[in-house]
Order: C-alpha cells, then structure tokens, then sequence
C-alpha cells in the first residue's frame, strides 16, 4: 500500500475546499453593482455580487425617487433597489452579504478577503462601494435621514417647492446646493460655522446678491426638530460665539459638508485622487482586470443613473478584457 505523504494530504485537502477562481466579482450592490451584475450575468459570465455595508446603496434610505428614467410616478428607493437586484438574480447573477476587509490585487488574480473572513478569487473586479455623504452625527438627524434630511439638492429639491430649507457648509458644494433651491424652494438659510465662507469668491458673492438665501453665521445646527413625528419641522441653532440658542422653521435640511469615497481597502492597491476618488479612465483603473463604477470614481454628479450607466459601461470593459485572455 501506497502512503502519500502527509504534506502532500494537506496541499490535496486544501485544493479540495478551495473556491473555483469567480471570472467577476462586484464590490457593492448600489445602481452601479446591479448593473454591472445585470450586464455580466447576460452576458453568461456568471457574476458574484458583494453587497457591502448597505446592501443596496444610499438609495434604500432615500423615500420616493423621481428623477430615475421610467418611472412616471416615482418609486421608493427601497424598491428601486430590490428590483435592480432581482432582475440582475434572474440571469444568474449572485449575491453574498459581506463586504470586503482587504484586497491582493495581482493581474489575472485578484484576492478579496471579507469582514467574516472568507476569502474569493477572480479574475476581474468591478469596484462599485459607492460614496457617503457626511453628516452632523446628530441622533435626531440620522433617524430623519430620507425624511426631511437629504445630502442631495438635485435630487430632493423638487419635494420642497415653496417651502423654507436649510442648507449646511460653507464650500462650493454648499453654495451650489443653496442656488439650486432657489429655484424650487420659498427661502434658503445657508449654516456656516464661521463668520466667512470657504466657498470661492465668484459662487460666495452669487449667494450673497441672492435675495431668497440668507448665511446664518457662526452657527452649527444642534439639533433637528420633527414636531409632527416623522418628518422635519425645524432646527434648533447654537452661536458658537455667544452661545445664543434659537429655532428656526425649516422643512427640508440639506447637508453639503463632503461626500467620503468608501475606498479605504483599495487604498494603496489602485490610483485614487487625494479625496480617495478612484481614477478611472472609462472605468478603467490603473491596475489590469480592476474596473470601477459609481460614486466610489464619482465626485461631480453622484447620480443613480450616471452611477447605472457606469455601471454598465464597467460591465462591458470586464466582458471585453475576459475575451481577450480567451475567459
């Protein structure tokens, strides 16, 4: 009888209980994700979806979504979600809860290894973990989130026609956010913490000659009213000059404070701009087999449907790469 060395055992063993290398992964399951999953899964590639921290993406905390093509009564995001999902699972797509702890990029084998620690192989990989804005940390302002509390002006400022809001920051984001409302809402009051804003001259003097925006200076937001239950009534304010603590009625608040690119474990793995925006070139990164979609390469238009649309576009460029190694 033939003993086989025991080294030999456990290499045998090992390969045994070893996954078979994905031909495509994607990293988040927001409309970048599932859209990619969509276009892969059609194309017989048999994709894997990692759904990351929110499954779905910042739209299943955003209420009715009306700005997304083909839906003439809006949809809630929530849904919009699920069916995105579901109609990229009806070609084969799958999808893992998990995200992911760490990454080897290495061309032609690309190792993930998740939070739980399970550990994926794949050829190519289709970064799509998506942005998040950031906010005050107030409590009273995260259980309000979708519900009078937006980080979006281009996408929730029609729900607030002639009605007073509340814009946060005092950058260039702010100020385009505050000029945007004008168009939709009774008044805006701009909240800056300082006496001056770090917005550039041209956008700061355009909020300052406008006459429906007016700067509440040296204030910070203390806390976000919902008298009604549910929904944002007003603010409560503090001068952090004199301590002065007043209310204001606003029904929408809208922070532009700084969207974060959640791209913490690609850091050092993949080219990213020095906000932590990936660079991608079509969706192309600078590493071979490595695509990126959505808001995580995003930082101008951060839109479900520009995020969709690259989403697709990575989707096409994995397909091509795939056909060209003869995968």
């Amino acid at each position: 009888m033939r003993i086989q060395p025991v080294g030999n055992r456990i290499n045998e063993e090992l390969r045994k209980g070893r996954k078979e290398m994905e031909k495509v992964i994607i990293l988040g399951s927001g409309p970048a994700g599932s859209t990619a999953a969509l276009y892969t899964a059609r194309a017989n590639l048999n994709p894997l979806v990692i759904e990351g921290l929110e499954p779905g993406g910042q739209l299943t905390t955003t209420t009715e979504v009306e700005n997304y093509p083909g839906f003439v009564e809006g949809i809630q995001g929530p849904e919009l979600m699920e069916a995105m999902k579901r109609q990229a699972q009806r070609f084969g797509a799958r999808y893992e809860q998990g995200y992911v702890a760490s990454v080897e990029l290495t061309p032609g084998r690309h190792q993930l290894v998740l939070d739980d620690g399970r550990t994926w192989e794949t050829v190519t990989l289709i970064i799509a973990t998506g942005a998040r804005a950031q906010y005050l940390g107030l409590e009273s302002e995260q259980k309000l989130i979708g519900r009078g509390v937006t980080s979006c002006a281009t996408c929730d400022a029609a729900f607030y026609r002639n009605m007073p809001v509340a814009v946060v920051g005092g950058g260039d984001s702010a100020m385009e956010e505050a000029l945007f409302l004008t168009r939709f809402t009774s008044d805006i009051t701009v909240i800056h913490r300082r006496d001056q804003l770090r917005a550039s001259k041209i956008m700061a003097d355009r909020v300052l000659k406008n006459d429906k925006i007016k700067v509440l200076w040296d204030s910070v937001v203390e806390e976000v009213l919902d008298v009604e239950k549910g929904e944002v009534t007003g603010l409560r304010v503090k001068n952090v000059k004199t301590g002065e603590i007043t209310e204001r009625e606003i029904k929408g608040l809208f922070l532009a404070i700084g969207h974060k690119p959640n791209t913490a474990a690609f850091k050092g793995r993949v080219d990213m701009d020095e906000r932590g925006y990936i660079r991608a070139d079509h969706t192309r990164t600078n590493m071979e087999g490595v695509f990126a979609a959505g808001d995580v390469q995003d930082a101008v238009y951060r839109q479900a449907v520009t995020a969709a649309g690259t989403g697709c576009m990575a989707a096409l460029e994995a397909e091509r790469y795939l056909e060209a190694r003869g995968q």
